[in-house]
């Protein structure tokens, strides 16, 4: 995709999509229900209940359910610590310090080890938040009932965040799904239609292209919740193709392309009107059946370099997996509640390691600059560390920046403006629920957006946090000045700690994900020759295929992370997070052409054939050589692939994307 500035992307980030209005309307219904409940039974701490809201409601509602269960056991379990360190060390400052370091240092590796990461901050934010309390002078009853309280205000606003979900879930996310599909394919077709059209003009050909590409904005994760919910729930898939998981990877992979090939320079090809038409009536035809209609495209089995061409190999992918893929072909998702939680081998890695340290390492840093300064106010500054910790330099700067966004927004305009100019004013909660639902509006609309979502949220808790502190009108400025300043002090020791004492670059962390990627691609290859059991074959199959949704997912964000790294060779970072995002892709592509071939029968030539399973095993062995060579930063060995007696669209396609894979490999 064309670069392109920063204020651009927030502009189309901000406009309407399908969805957005409902999702943001839910969110304000659950923000009026939990905040008029808590005022009628004077539950304290509203602030981090309604920002809870922003965590669990979800389109679907048993990973609502799900996400709330687990938040609400892991904020019991983090009151519950602070309270047994207090007891056992009778509130000793020192055995404060070293638990608040343990602690931090598990949440980092739950971060990057599990398969719900949100846990990870939410465990650090409430032990902060917790052992925070024990810092005053205040009776061991009253501490103790706050704690209680905090414990009670997070389940209320879980309870009202689930039940918003069960409550507005909709009835028939397949027909939606159906709908964002057929919704990217007319955009495809309209715009190569007009490519392929003499007469169409310049302005028609660009305003067709902006279509498609605020579609590729958007990217998969929409459509894959909406998948998800159908799994979760058991619903009726419809018309919706039996490989739909694969067919949204594969759409948002050929919008990826289709956009960048419509918005940058006219392709210098005599045949270009011609290839257009096709691929149009290619989209056209998708958009009606989801089965592509017969033709030749002209890049078939061969190794794309031209946006052009990426488009034509991906709708050739497209059209493997529609014409494979049946009702017996058994290739389902896998539900969330048999995802394991735990990530084999997260542990033992020394990356993940580090990173608990780091984490760690800035949240006591954080907690001892603000107590030797005697500055309780700035107490946020821990949970700045947590909310916005990541991996890598540029996501964290991602998320600091989006933070530092949000507050400003939300706690000095928004927090501060709302406490001078509206709340004299109020004199009833029907006022009050009028202005959080506004905000909670506006921080929803924000939140939906695929870049700078983070931003919404962050908005939403810095102006609870300034507004909502008690169930008095706030009469004092002082804690909108502690709390940005909290922030900032997060911002300085995260910026010393990750990106000048011990940083990971964007790109190094990219190449441990795509790397990461590749061998479970390689495992997903070894399922189909190892004689284990069908269900067994299947079912692992499944864990891996939805392991490698998250990891897509994670290397997305990681590469619109590559902007915010600055300082020297900044396009070259930006460049090699490109090609290996295209590497990730692809990867994801040439397993849903051997995850297709699963449930074929063993004695089936796609099975049993010598050339075949030769093939296979040069694959196996190849995607482990370049996930290594990817970890290593180094060239890795051309593996020349054949199936000598052998022909059929399988063994072309995938030739071709294992050729691919070696040629972006070559060219990082």
């Amino acid at each position: 995709m064309p670069h392109r500035g920063w204020l651009e992307e927030l502009r189309e980030d901000l406009q309407a999509r399908s969805g957005r209005v409902e999702r943001s309307l839910r969110i304000v219904f659950a923000t009026t229900i939990v905040l008029v409940a808590m005022i009628a039974l004077q539950i304290p701490n509203v602030a981090y209940a309604l920002y809870v809201i922003f965590l669990v409601v979800n389109e679907n509602p048993s990973l609502s359910l799900r996400t709330g269960v687990a938040s609400l056991v892991t904020v019991a379990s983090a009151v519950s610590v602070s309270l047994i360190v207090v007891i056992l060390t009778d509130n000793d400052p020192l055995a404060r310090v070293v638990t608040l370091a343990v602690m931090t240092f598990l949440a980092g590796m739950i971060t990057v080890g599990t398969t719900v990461p949100s846990l990870g901050p939410i465990i650090g934010l409430i032990f902060g938040v917790a052992i925070h309390s024990w810092e005053s002078h205040a009776p061991a009853d009253r501490l103790v009932k706050g704690d209680l309280w905090l414990i009670a205000g997070f389940a209320t606003g879980i309870a009202g965040g689930v039940a918003t979900s069960y409550l507005f879930s909709m009835h028939s996310p397949a027909d939606r799904l159906a709908g964002q599909l057929r919704l990217r394919y007319r955009a495809l077709a309209a715009m190569f239609g007009a490519y392929g059209r003499d007469d169409a003009t310049e302005p028609q050909r660009q305003t067709a292209a902006q279509a498609v590409s605020r579609l590729a904005a958007e990217g998969h994760r929409g459509m894959l919740e909406l998948h998800r919910q159908i799994v979760d729930r058991h619903l009726s898939t419809g018309g919706l193709p039996t490989a739909v998981e694969q067919h949204i990877i594969a759409i948002a992979e050929l919008m990826e392309y289709s956009a960048a090939f419509g918005l940058q320079a006219n392709c210098p090809d005599e045949d270009l009107g011609s290839r257009c038409k096709i691929i149009a009536q290619q989209c056209e035809h998708l958009a009606r059946e989801f089965r592509s209609a017969p033709g030749i495209l002209r890049n078939e089995g061969s190794v794309p370099i031209t946006h052009l061409e990426r488009v034509e190999a991906s709708l050739v992918s497209i059209r493997s997996m529609t014409a494979k893929t049946g009702p017996d072909r058994g290739l389902k998702a896998l539900p969330s509640k048999h995802v394991p939680l735990w990530i084999p081998g997260a542990g033992s890695n020394i990356a993940n390691v580090a990173f608990a340290l780091k984490i760690s390492l800035c949240a006591t840093a954080c907690y001892i600059i603000y107590h030797s300064i005697d500055w309780p106010g700035i107490s946020t500054s821990v949970t700045t560390v947590m909310i916005t910790g990541l991996v890598t330099t540029g996501a964290m700067k991602q998320k600091l920046t989006l933070r530092l966004l949000g507050a400003a927004v939300g706690g000095l305009v928004l927090g501060l403006g709302a406490e001078v100019f509206v709340f004299p004013f109020i004199d009833s909660i029907t006022s009050l629920v009028i202005v959080v639902g506004a905000v909670a509006f506006l921080a929803a609309w924000v939140g939906a957006g695929p870049r700078f979502n983070y931003a919404g949220i962050q908005l939403a808790f810095a102006f609870y946090l300034v507004t909502l502190s008690g169930f008095a009108t706030p009469t004092e400025l002082a804690p909108a000045r502690d709390r940005v300043a909290g922030i900032m002090l997060a911002v300085i020791v995260m910026w010393l700690v990750f990106d000048q004492i011990w940083p990971v670059r964007t790109t190094t962390a990219m190449r441990r994900a795509v790397a990461s990627v590749l061998k479970d691609a390689s495992r997903v290859v070894a399922l189909i020759d190892n004689r284990l059991p069908r269900v067994g074959s299947i079912n692992e199959s499944a864990i891996l295929r939805d392991r490698l949704a998250k990891g897509l997912s994670t290397v997305r964000t990681m590469n619109e992370a590559a902007q915010y790294e600055f300082g020297l060779d900044r396009e070259g970072h930006i460049h090699t997070a490109a090609k290996l995002m295209q590497i990730s892709m692809t990867a994801v592509a040439l397993v849903w052409n051997q995850a297709a071939i699963l449930n074929e029968p063993d004695e089936s030539e796609l099975k049993s054939h010598p050339a075949i399973l030769g093939l296979r095993e040069s694959i196996k062995e190849g995607l482990s050589s370049l996930a290594d060579a990817l970890e290593e930063n180094r060239s890795a060995e051309t593996v020349r692939l054949a199936a000598d007696g052998f022909s059929s669209e399988y063994v072309r396609l995938t030739i071709s994307r294992f050729n691919e894979l070696q040629s972006l490999s070559a060219a990082l």
